[in-house]
């Protein structure tokens, strides 16, 4: 960078003379470390908050369209806010400011909702700190993009991934343990303040501005060594900063059908997280307490084996893809071997020995590891298609990654809303095999979009723009 190391962190949009991407690998994990910690953060605050439900209705004297007003809205903002957030990001070509801004909004909104004192002004600030904690989840991807060679991307948001999902596990129970404290649900609050402080802390000092102009450094590691290029192109006059733009990627149709899988993947399993507590509690007669450290095994393992997993066999996979072609890459080598079955296979059977065990009220360890199957497998298929739209949008990964998250908390919302519902009216064994079918469904489209997805990404004007 041009700033000196002691006074980079204090400008607002450093100039990046050197590629992101032969940044040390020690440099890399601290930063990916960094967004991992944004991205996690809309989650647990999403979880955090249920266990003090009951205390906020008693001390608020909250009507129940107010209660799930916080939670409905809290999901609705996580899922708009990011296009705006990757949208500017993309605009101006800058990555970290947006970052510790968003944690700002966090913080504060977490601060305000400690001291609340009104329902109303409550569902406000949930607002607003879900808008905070949105951004790591867009702009991160971009992030990876920016840092990652194609062939090293998977396995990066297999990580990423990894750290995104900590957050919906550790949520309710440290939200369990704080609502029995004497401060009571507030305290809740006061811990995700305190996250948000030292999250925006870390990034102030070990985030780095890695927005990468692909036009720039391309063509420089085409001439020169990458660490001592300093060539700066004649940039063309900018268009005007659209916000919508992430809205109108979904027009696309290849980024349209990955964003649905990965939203039907997503919503499926909040739609079993969902159903949980009743079912466990009917079932079996655990607290609220017990269920919350049911998480670690049931939420825990799958997602974190599965995360990791599916990074490096998405990775391993595409270079074989790609030394079979004589080296040529290919955007849909990227929906690797590991996610079809893992999407065909996996997420349905896991969905469906929930379901069946729990309809036949079997043994809560059967439901445990069916649960822990379709989080395994739900993680190569995402993992697969984050990064295929990175890889499809060279320099719009932001953006693109928006789109996704949108559609993915949309999805989120509508099967999280139907889920209990559903089980009252026809139980759970019959409400698993509706998840089953629209996951074998969406699975069905990314396998179209594997078979014709250069055509649809021709057709959409994005054959040539291939993301080294």
């Amino acid at each position: 960078m041009t700033t000196t190391h002691l006074n980079w962190r204090f400008v607002p949009h450093p100039t990046v003379d050197i590629d992101p991407r032969v940044m040390s690998d020690r440099k890399k994990n601290i930063n990916l470390v960094c967004i991992s910690l944004l991205a996690t953060s809309a989650g647990f605050a999403s979880l955090i908050y249920f266990p003090g439900v009951p205390g906020i209705t008693a001390d608020l004297n909250a009507p129940p369209i107010a209660i799930t007003l916080t939670a409905a809205l809290f999901a609705l903002f996580t899922g708009i806010a990011p296009v705006f957030w990757a949208s500017a990001s993309d605009h101006y070509h800058i990555r970290r400011l947006p970052n510790l801004l968003s944690m700002v909004i966090f913080s504060a909104a977490s601060l305000g909702m400690a001291f609340v004192k009104n329902i109303w002004a409550l569902v406000v600030l949930r607002c607003l700190q879900a808008v905070g904690a949105s951004c790591g989840q867009a702009v991160g991807a971009g992030m990876i993009a920016d840092l990652y060679e194609l062939e090293e991307r998977g396995s990066a948001f297999g990580k990423y991934f990894f750290g995104m999902f900590i957050g919906p596990l550790l949520g309710p129970i440290v939200g369990g343990f704080l609502s029995m404290s004497a401060v009571s649900w507030r305290a809740t609050f006061w811990f995700c303040f305190a996250l948000g402080v030292v999250i925006f802390i870390l990034c102030f000092l070990f985030l780095n501005e890695t927005y990468r102009d692909n036009s720039k450094f391309d063509h420089v590691n085409e001439v020169s060594d990458a660490k001592s290029a300093t060539l700066v192109e004649d940039q063309p006059r900018k268009k005007a900063l659209n916000p919508i733009d992430p809205f109108l990627m979904l027009r696309h149709p290849f980024v349209f059908i990955a964003s649905f899988t990965g939203g039907v993947m997503f919503g499926g399993m909040f739609a079993i997280e969902t159903i949980i507590p009743k079912i466990y509690e009917d079932n079996y007669g655990f607290s609220a307490w017990q269920t919350g450290i049911l998480r670690l095994p049931n939420t825990g393992l799958g997602n974190a084996i599965g995360s990791v997993v599916g990074g490096y066999l998405s990775d391993r996979l595409l270079l074989r893809s790609r030394a079979r072609r004589g080296g040529r890459a290919v955007v849909e080598d990227r929906l690797t071997a590991n996610c079809w079955p893992g999407g065909f296979i996996l997420v349905p059977l896991g969905q469906l020995l929930f379901g069946w065990m729990a309809q036949t009220k079997g043994s809560v360890w059967a439901c445990i590891v069916a649960f822990g199957i379709q989080t395994f497998g739900m993680n190569q298929v995402m993992a697969a298609t984050s990064a295929y739209l990175v890889d499809a949008m060279p320099g719009q990964g932001a953006s693109a990654s928006a789109a996704a998250t949108l559609f993915r908390q949309a999805m989120a919302c509508i099967l999280t809303l139907a889920a209990n519902p559903m089980v009252a009216a026809i139980g759970p064994g019959w409400t698993t095999v509706f998840l089953a079918g629209l996951t074998v469904f969406s699975m069905a489209l990314l396998a179209i979009l594997a078979i014709y997805g250069e055509r649809l990404r021709r057709w959409s004007g994005y054959e040539d723009k291939l993301s080294q």
